[in-house]
Order: structure tokens, then sequence, then C-alpha cells
């Protein structure tokens, strides 16, 4: 893309929007912003009001996590009018999924007594927005390409607008010239993580292909981690820092104080760029950990090393390198959570190590540290993350050259089907920051897709030390 300013500029000239949420007040309106039209119409889900707890895990969560899905026009039916209804199928579904997802047309907020971020189920409403455009899936590009303008493809509720301004749930359909469609979604992560988020995405596409709800209801108590009365830090925390330390650092990560992501998270220095492991490669890098490990494992500490030999210089060799990763902890807990629990079952894993050891040392050094950040997060080590969580108010550490990886590839959006067909690509809207190193699934690498896609930012001399190293296997 070489002019990206008129590229952008062409994209939302050729869209067309119509709008309807969720909320109370009766009345129509109609808004116009840079060319796009909007036709906003109103009503409500009905339930309760109530005030649910969020955990001390959700609290350093509270940001907005956008996904989009692409779909083409069903390979057996190859008529573009075929998913005409695709808008209103979906906007009948959204309503059936507010039984047992009530409180995702609620508004988080800041209790100022508490000192605590929780949901407010008040029945504000999820926003709603069918869109056209005259563009084909085709004119699109590479759809497993991360794409910032793909942002056109999704409501943003405003990103920084009060909590109780902001809805915690919108879903836009834009279907193109070619009669393929795209259904992008914003939650907040305060809210859902990666696994329930997939689990309600997998709902609502039941419910669209006309079978149903696949859950009567939904757990959304969180108490069971809540933290202990008094707390009880057992182990030294140091994949978390204390606000403090974090003030400001750019970060998507939040806390009771500091309850909107960094708007620095956004800057344009970075050059990000998308490496595509093949079925093959990812086989390779597991035989060389010569250890049993899993995929997650051998790439994490692949990227690990790689990024590390880019971003430290020699005279650092006594420095410490960091990787940061989610670890699932619903069969960790003792009792386990339920599988139908909604709220954040994650904590943050790191393993770290020096730098000259990471560099120098063969990758079944990197392997084994990955392996023991992972078996360190037991029942106990979980219970005291909570309560460092409830003393501290820390985020994830990560600063001083680590950063976070985030396995969407690992999630089931593959198999997501409206009653149009499987999706052709499904994946997160990027920022431009280098928080985050995205893996994401390769639907185009053979092997039946077990390809993995990583997405990374670095500023610029960085990235070039990246990649001259990084397909070293």
């Amino acid at each position: 893309m070489e002019n990206k300013n008129e590229e952008n500029a062409d994209y939302k000239a050729r869209f067309a929007r119509s709008g309807q949420r969720g909320c109370r007040a009766p009345p129509t309106s109609h808004s116009h912003r840079k060319g796009v039209g909007f036709n906003q119409h109103f009503y409500w889900n009905s339930l309760p009001v109530e005030t649910i707890f969020l955990s001390n895990i959700d609290q350093a969560l509270v940001f907005p996590v956008e996904t989009i899905f692409f779909f083409e026009v069903p390979s057996n039916v190859k008529n573009p009018s075929s998913t005409l209804n695709a808008a209103e199928r979906v906007k009948e579904a959204v309503q059936v999924l507010l039984g047992p997802y009530y409180f995702m047309a609620g508004r988080l907020n800041f209790n100022q007594e508490t000192k605590r971020v929780e949901l407010l189920c008040n029945n504000a409403g999820v926003l709603f927005v069918s869109a056209t455009s005259e563009l084909t899936l085709k004119e699109l590009g590479d759809l497993s390409q991360p794409n910032p303008t793909f942002h056109h493809l999704i409501h943003r509720p405003g990103l920084y607008k009060g909590l109780l301004e902001t809805a915690i749930f919108t879903i836009q359909v834009t279907r193109f010239g070619c009669g393929g469609f795209s259904l992008g979604f914003t939650t907040n992560h305060a809210i859902l993580d990666g696994k329930s988020a997939s689990d309600m995405f997998h709902n609502l596409a039941s419910i669209c292909r006309g079978e149903g709800l696949k859950v009567e209801a939904i757990n959304n108590d969180r108490s069971c981690i809540r933290a202990r009365t008094p707390p009880q830090i057992s182990y030294p925390h140091n994949e978390y820092v204390k606000l403090a330390k974090t003030s400001s650092l750019p970060s998507s990560f939040t806390t009771q104080d500091r309850i909107h992501p960094s708007p620095l998270i956004f800057s344009h220095i970075y050059v990000h760029k998308l490496f595509s492991f093949t079925p093959d490669m990812l086989m390779s890098l597991k035989e060389k950990a010569m250890t049993k490990c899993s995929t997650f494992e051998a790439i994490v500490a692949h990227i690990w090393r790689a990024r590390t030999k880019a971003i430290f210089e020699k005279d650092e060799d006594d420095e410490f390198s960091t990787v940061l990763f989610a670890v699932d902890i619903r069969s960790k807990l003792s009792p386990p959570l339920p599988n139908d629990f909604a709220g954040n079952a994650v904590v943050t894993a790191f393993a770290t190590a020096k730098v000259k050891d990471l560099v120098e040392m063969p990758l079944p050094f990197a392997v084994g540290k990955i392996k023991e950040a992972r078996e360190r997060v037991t029942n106990d080590y979980i219970r005291s993350v909570i309560d460092w969580l409830e003393v501290n108010k820390g985020i994830p550490a990560r600063c001083d050259g680590s950063f976070y990886v985030s396995a969407w590839w690992k999630l089931r959006f593959r198999e997501l089907d409206f009653g149009f067909g499987k999706t052709v690509h499904g994946g997160p809207i990027v920022s431009g920051n280098d928080e985050f190193v995205l893996l994401l699934s390769n639907e185009s690498s053979g092997g039946n897709g077990d390809g993995i896609n990583v997405w990374m930012g670095l500023e610029k001399e960085i990235m070039q030390k990246f990649v001259s190293c990084v397909f070293e296997i």
C-alpha cells in the first residue's frame, strides 16, 4: 500500500451503514461521520438489573477486544443474493443470545467506594450495525494478513468514553459486492476471556443455523476466584508489576487506578510483519526441542530467542529477557471452574533467562524454561496471584524488553458457521503496538490449516534484525 491515507479514504467512502442498538430510549436518530451514514433504532433487553462482581484478574483487562470473521457465498449456492438476509438473521439471533448472555447488554462502572470496576447489568443495550460495501472480498487482499483498515468492519463504541457510556458488546455485519460478508465484534476483555468469547460466538452461530442455544444458562459468578481474607501471598510474582512502575508505561492492561488503555499503544513508530510457520516448520521446531513439548511451547521458545537476539545489544549479555503468556486456570483450580464459566480464567505465566544463556544455548534450553513457567501455575500459585493483585493492584510486567504472547490460533474460530458455511478467516483487529505477539491461525499453510502466523511489531531497526534470524530453524 503506497498511500495509506488515500486508500483509507476510498475504503470509507465505499461503505454505507445502518445501525440498531439496545437502549431504553424510544426515538430514532440519524447521524453522519466521515462519509458513513448511520440509522439507529432503539430497543432493549428487559431482564432484571443487578451488579456483578469482577475478579482481580478481570480488573487488569478492562480493554476492548475487536474480532473479525469473513464468509464467502456458500459454494453450493453460488448466488450472491443468498446472503441478503445475513444481517437480519444475525440481529434476530443476538436477541435470543441475550437470554443467557443478558449481562452483555450492561455497562462497566467504576465504583468509587470500593475502587473497583464492576459489571452493571442495567439493560443499556447492545449496539448492532448493518453495512454494505461496493468492495469484494477479493479486493480486500489476503484476509489472513492483519490489516488496520479492517477497523471499518467493526463498530467502535468510543475508546475513551466513560465506562458507563460505552457498550461492552457491538456487532457489525458488512455485506460486500460479491455477496460475501464480514461479521465484526467488539467485546470487553474484563467480561470475557478468549474461551468465553469463543463459546459465545459459537452459541450465536448455532442460533443463526436454526439449532438454538447450546446452553441454557451461563455461570457468571466470579466470587469463586475472589481474594482471600486476609490475603496470603506465597510466591514472588515477578510476572506482575505494581502501578507505581507502570504509570507511564504504554499498555493495554488496566488497574483500578488506570481503567483505560494508554493512548500511546496506538503509536506509529513500529513496523509490523506477519511470519508464517508451516506445519513442517513447526514439526521441525518440536524435533529440535529434544523433549516432548507442545506446538505452543516450541514456537514461543523460538520467537523468544529470535526476539532477544534482535532487541538486546552484545554488551547486554547479563540482562534478563522475559516472555509472558496466559495460562488457562479452569482445570488447575481446586475445585475446577465449571465449563460454562464466563469470566477471565487465565493468569499470566512468565519465563525469564539471561540474554547470554538464551542466545547461546540451543532451543531445548528455552523450551525447558517455557515448560517450567506453565508447570509453575498450580492452584496454590493461582490463589497467591489473586491475593497479590488484591494488595498491589498491578498489571502483567510488560516492560524492559519483555513481551506478551497471545495464542489466538487456539480458539475454535475456524469452525464458526452462521448458516452460510464456515469462516474464510477469523482473527483480531490489530493495533499499532509492540506489547503483544499474536499467534494466529494459518489456513493456507496446508496440513489442514495447522500452521501458525506470528504477528508482531518492532521498531524498524530491531525488526530488520529479527527478520534476519527468525527463520533460522
